[in-house]
């Protein structure tokens, strides 16, 4: 039986995150020679991942393999993902599909930050002891506090693991504290330094939301603390042999999240109503709609 990977992406508006991704898929395909490797995303970017599955299927996949090309499982690796593959596989029943799990917090991850982290320490205009820096590990951001609480965690591992003096949380939307806020509130403990780091894979609006949101608050000139930002986690080699366990653990295994703290599946202090809710899609009003670019190209031929 010909199996197949579907690699599926969150999208982006900007073209920039989605080359990130189809390079992460050209990493995949030379460390799984063997495998046919297909991309999709469920926002903004093309191909969709119906599109991405109906070509595995027609190069003679008749099992396909789904790794969610994501960090946490937050709503869309919980709902909008089951149900774009459900949908599919409903309509081809001949069809074996499997949905793998989410990157999770994996020490290579850790690891692969860590090195981000450093490489951005190095770049530092001055030598700063790390018990006198401040480590703000910046994440998505969604509705899911399971998800969100995942970025406490990691950043309290970097911060005890690499020594630094403290290790703070903040999100690029929807959760607090946001990264500017947040920014103005640490300043208060003193710090020498406060090493912002991106926990996400690609660049992106959010990303660059992030690095506006600290070049913000260094051009308010605080002579006490550098601010430095670190590079997100992208292409790092450690990356890529996460993506590979993944499919793999599909194929050889029976993956599974940890849904113990998941507000669908438990009731949830302050989530109590999304307990039990039906597992449902919401993101079809921007799926493929294409990139800024894509769009800015549009409107240019429409203004000729």
């Amino acid at each position: 039986m010909k199996t197949g990977v579907m690699l599926c992406g969150h999208g982006s508006r900007d073209a920039q995150a989605v080359a990130e991704f189809e390079g992460l898929a050209a990493g995949l395909r030379a460390r799984l020679p063997d495998s046919d490797i297909e991309t999709g995303f469920l926002e903004f970017a093309r191909p969709v991942i119906r599109a991405g599955l109906e070509a595995l299927m027609a190069r003679g996949a008749r099992r396909i393999l789904a790794v969610p090309g994501m960090l946490f499982a937050a709503s869309h690796v919980k709902n909008d993902l089951p149900w774009e593959l459900n949908s599919f596989a409903a309509e081809h029943p001949s069809l074996e599909l499997r949905f793998g799990r989410e990157l999770a917090i994996e020490p290579k991850l850790i690891e692969a930050a860590a090195d981000r982290i450093e490489a951005a320490e190095r770049g530092a205009a001055r030598e700063i002891p790390r018990a006198d820096t401040l480590l703000m590990v910046v994440g998505r951001g969604t509705n899911d506090p399971d998800a969100n609480s995942n970025i406490a965690k990691v950043a309290r591992l970097l911060g005890e693991g690499m020594g630094f003096g403290w290790a703070e949380a903040a999100f690029s939307g929807v959760a607090m504290p946001l990264v500017e806020p947040g920014l103005r509130r640490v300043l208060r403990l003193g710090f020498a330094r406060i090493v912002v780091f991106p926990y996400f894979l690609f660049t992106g609006v959010l990303v660059k939301r992030i690095y506006d949101a600290a070049d913000r608050v260094a051009a308010d000139h605080h002579p006490e603390c550098d601010i430095v930002k670190a590079p997100y986690l992208h292409d790092h080699p450690l990356v890529l042999d996460c993506f590979v366990e993944r499919a793999r653990e599909i194929e050889d295994g029976e993956p599974a999240m940890n849904c113990r703290l998941c507000k669908y599946r438990a009731r949830i202090v302050g989530y109590e109503s999304a307990a039990g809710a039906p597992q449902a899609a919401h993101h079809h009003h921007v799926r493929g709609i294409g990139t800024d670019a894509d769009r800015a190209h549009r409107h240019h031929h429409h203004d000729d």
